[in-house]
């Protein structure tokens, strides 16, 4: 089964709030660790890590926290996903070229594909859309 780690939707969970915040000023580890029962050492280690790849600012203070480091139609899933997990691999084998199974495998070409296909909905899906209220599905999982 293909799923987020809780790092992965730990960080979307954050950035998301921090977007939808953001006009509040920023928005405090401690506030968001709170709001979702997120375990604060693990959510400050998530923050760090998206504030060093350039995804949030952090502001210090008595009313700092984290604010969004560009729009939220600049930053993609695909790039908060990518800042906590690394490159997005659906299986080891594609970036693994010792697979005792490289010669006759049947499956690279499709599991490529879609790998393709998942990449390119998280590196154009924008924290914009995951703010609206119709976020827009996919036809395909409309009519599965």
């Amino acid at each position: 089964m293909l799923r987020f780690t809780k790092r992965a939707d730990y960080g979307l969970i954050a950035v998301h709030y921090i977007a939808c915040n953001q006009e509040s000023g920023p928005v405090s580890a401690k506030r968001i660790a709170e709001e979702f029962r997120i375990p604060g050492e693990l959510l400050a280690k998530i923050l760090q890590r998206l504030a060093k790849k350039g995804i949030i600012d952090s502001q210090n203070g008595p009313k700092g926290g984290y604010v969004l480091a560009g729009s939220p139609v600049e930053i993609t899933v695909g790039q908060v996903v990518r800042a906590l997990e690394g490159p997005i691999n659906i299986v080891s084998c594609l970036d693994n070229h010792s697979c005792p199974q490289i010669s006759r495998c049947n499956l690279r070409r499709p599991v490529l594909k879609i790998q393709a296909g998942i990449s390119y909905m998280l590196d154009t899906m924008t924290l914009a859309e995951l703010l609206a209220d119709d976020v827009p599905m996919p036809e395909l999982a409309l009519n599965p």
